[in-house]
């Protein structure tokens, strides 16, 4: 505080006319006043920082100079006016006279930023919280200018079917229907049986796996059950075609709308399907005439691809982040918070490099059986120890190794639980603006 006050004093009220009454003063003393508040600042703090909007006064040598740096002048008053937020100035100050920039609490990060713009002084200087603050509310903003284009541009692609023409009035109600379901009732049916269809093909992919749908399959026959598995299957398969098929028809922007991740993993669910009904027509043209080994082979190959087709219909449940607001935000905050999740690999594999010689080296020395054969076959065990899982196909036996197992556990625990709070603020915070948009577009 004292350190303050020798470069820079507030003035108050009726104190600035008193003090600079000498002229010597008025050389010595310049008397700021920022919306309504008035510092008297000596000009060799000015001199210490020429190139902020402050320091460029000192080089003024007429009056349009100085107009073109502040707001207004008072020539008998030595005083510059600047139309700025006083708050802010009074953290500008403190940096001109401490050397500590902040930002405050109180007051909006990105209009803070608009000041420290205006005076000439970097980010840079910034406290590291206060940095990291500025930089998550900038993350925001850019969402949310991201978020108001695309409310444009579907309120843009709305306007062309504005007109009172039949067709215009059945796209408006198909767009309502099939993407947003809080529209109306037709909008809440559309989207309560596409889920009741994505849970009817979760249903039917488990089922199909049972030990003797399998059997019957490796024997190529079809029993009644199996019969009764495809038509569910196909009858799926085709609503999620047709849903796909409404959707591309009420796009504008056909191209933009196979770029939507989400109408990508619909490509990449509702494909597989057809592709083994064709690769199953094939084989059994194959099958019917006459081979050897080779056509065995053949035939085990088309098998284990259909069996791989088959499994990616589970990409179905991805579908529900449409309806699913839980899982919109768990995509958002995935998203967002890739940094965390590269430090929590970051922190992983360096602990499982450092872990993994130390409990190779105790077994293979001290150890009474040898289950930890190099360190390469130890690095799975230094996973499954750091994130706390613990299979127990490899445990440690001597006292050493044990050790070296505690100690893994214990860094385990804590190199996770890094990340977590940070990932969780970010998860709290997409769940509220994605409430907040979900809101919107009903209202």
């Amino acid at each position: 505080k004292g350190f303050f006050y020798k470069k820079a004093r507030l003035l108050h009220p009726g104190e600035d006319l008193c003090c600079l009454a000498r002229l010597d003063d008025r050389s010595r003393f310049v008397i700021i006043n920022v919306g309504g508040i008035k510092y008297k600042v000596p000009w060799t703090t000015l001199e210490n920082c020429p190139l902020t909007r402050l320091g460029k006064l000192k080089s003024c040598n007429n009056y349009d100079e100085i107009m073109d740096i502040c707001d207004d002048y008072d020539v008998s008053c030595n005083e510059f006016f600047f139309d700025r937020n006083p708050s802010a100035f009074r953290t500008i100050m403190t940096f001109l006279t401490a050397g500590k920039l902040r930002l405050l609490r109180e007051m909006c990060a990105l209009s803070f930023q608009e000041e420290l713009v205006y005076w000439g002084i970097e980010e840079d200087h910034l406290e590291w919280c206060c940095k990291k603050r500025l930089r998550q509310k900038e993350e925001e903003a850019a969402e949310a200018r991201l978020f108001e284009r695309e409310m444009v541009f579907h309120e843009t692609t709305q306007c062309a079917f504005q007109d009172n023409s039949r067709l215009s009035l059945c796209m408006r109600k198909l767009r309502d229907m099939v993407e947003n379901p809080h529209s109306g009732i037709p909008g809440k049916i559309f989207a309560c049986i596409s889920i009741s269809f994505v849970a009817i093909t979760a249903v039917s992919l488990c089922i199909s796996t049972m030990p003797d749908v399998r059997e019957e399959e490796d024997r190529g026959e079809c029993s009644q059950k199996c019969y009764d598995i495809f038509v569910l299957e196909t009858v799926c398969v085709a609503w999620f075609s047709f849903e796909f098929l409404l959707r591309s028809i009420q796009a504008e922007n056909k191209c933009a709308f196979l770029k939507t991740p989400l109408n990508i993993i619909d490509i990449l669910a509702i494909l597989p399907f057809y592709i083994s009904l064709i690769v199953d027509v094939a084989s059994t043209e194959n099958s019917n005439k006459p081979s050897g080994g080779a056509g065995n082979k053949y035939l085990e190959r088309v098998g284990l691809v259909l069996r791989f087709l088959r499994a990616l219909r589970i990409l179905y449940v991805m579908r529900l982040a449409r309806h699913s607001l839980g899982l919109q935000t768990l995509g958002l905050t995935v998203r967002r918070c890739t940094r965390e999740f590269g430090l929590l690999l970051l922190f992983l594999c360096v602990a499982m490099a450092l872990f993994s010689p130390l409990v190779y080296l105790a077994e293979s020395e001290l150890g009474a059986k040898q289950e930890f054969t190099s360190i390469p076959t130890s690095y799975w065990w230094a996973v499954i120890s750091m994130t706390t899982v613990g299979y127990g196909d490899m445990v440690p036996r001597s006292i050493p190794g044990q050790v070296v197992a505690l100690s893994s556990i214990l860094s385990g625990i804590l190199l996770m639980a890094f990340p977590v709070t940070s990932i969780f603020h970010t998860f709290s915070r997409s769940y509220s603006e994605l409430k907040e948009q979900q809101q919107r577009a009903a209202s």
